[in-house]
Parts: C-alpha cells; sequence; structure tokens
C-alpha cells in the first residue's frame, strides 16, 4: 500500500471497527501510510450506508471452500474480533464532503486500492454524487 500511496496528492485515512489492538495490527501488515481510525460503535459505517451481509453471503460455498483448503494445510482459522457480517466499503472524502462511496454487493467485492487511488487523485472539487449504490464497479 505504501507504495501505491507514494507521490499520491491526497492524505489516506482508514476506519475500522475491530477494537485498537486489532487495527493496530492490520495497519503494519498493509504498511497503511496514513492514520487508522477506531469507530468501534460504527456511527461512520452508518453514515456511509453501510450494511451487514447476510450468512449465506458471509459463508458462501466460496469461502467455506477457502476455509476448508486452509485447514487442510494445517493453517488455524483465528476466532473473529469482529462482526464477520458487516460488509465494509470505501468512500472518497473531499473537503468534509462524501464524493464516491462503494458499497459491496459481496463481502469480498471492494474496489481495488490502485484503482481508489487512481480516482482520488483525479477527483476535482467536491461536488455530491448519488450515493445510493456503487459509483463505480468494484474490482
Amino acid at each position: 500500500m505504501r507504495e501505491l500511496a507514494a507521490g499520491c496528492p491526497i492524505g489516506l485515512i482508514a476506519f475500522g471497527f475491530s477494537p485498537p489492538a486489532a487495527l493496530a495490527a492490520l495497519a503494519d501488515h498493509l504498511a497503511w501510510p496514513g492514520p487508522f481510525l477506531v469507530d468501534e460503535k460504527r456511527q461512520l459505517y452508518g453514515l456511509l450506508g453501510m450494511r451487514r451481509a447476510r450468512l449465506w453471503q458471509v459463508y458462501s460455498p466460496g469461502t467455506l471452500a477457502r476455509y476448508a483448503v486452509a485447514a487442510a494445510r494445517g493453517h488455524h482459522l483465528p476466532r473473529p474480533v469482529e462482526d464477520i457480517r458487516q460488509m465494509g466499503g470505501d468512500a472518497l472524502v473531499c473537503d468534509g464532503i462524501v464524493v464516491r462511496r462503494w458499497l459491496p454487493r459481496t463481502p469480498d467485492d471492494r474496489i481495488r486500492p490502485a484503482r481508489l487511488l487512481q480516482l482520488a487523485a483525479l477527483q476535482g472539487p467536491p461536488t455530491p454524487r448519488n450515493a445510493a449504490g456503487n459509483d463505480d464497479q468494484p474490482g
């Protein structure tokens, strides 16, 4: 992530809903180049219209297959430290205005970080957009 953000003219801020220690470990793992803030009460999550997945979305056949392969290779699956049904999402905020947001259709339907940074660099002055759904296809 640090390489992707190098030279990008914007500041990057991540929000997470896990306990602070878990988010600190994630920020270290990702080599996150900006602040990683904690919102355990999910206030921002709600304001951005992010939702929770149905159980069949979380435990899809693909997810269960991934877990089975990991278990067969001897990998221990840690107990979750957060709500496994949160769908998450991504948002581009300019001067305090949400100018774009991405609400995934499934838990792994996320915009690629390189694409997010590309769009952020191209973003002009803030103009509110229709945030009723994805403004851009993830991927």
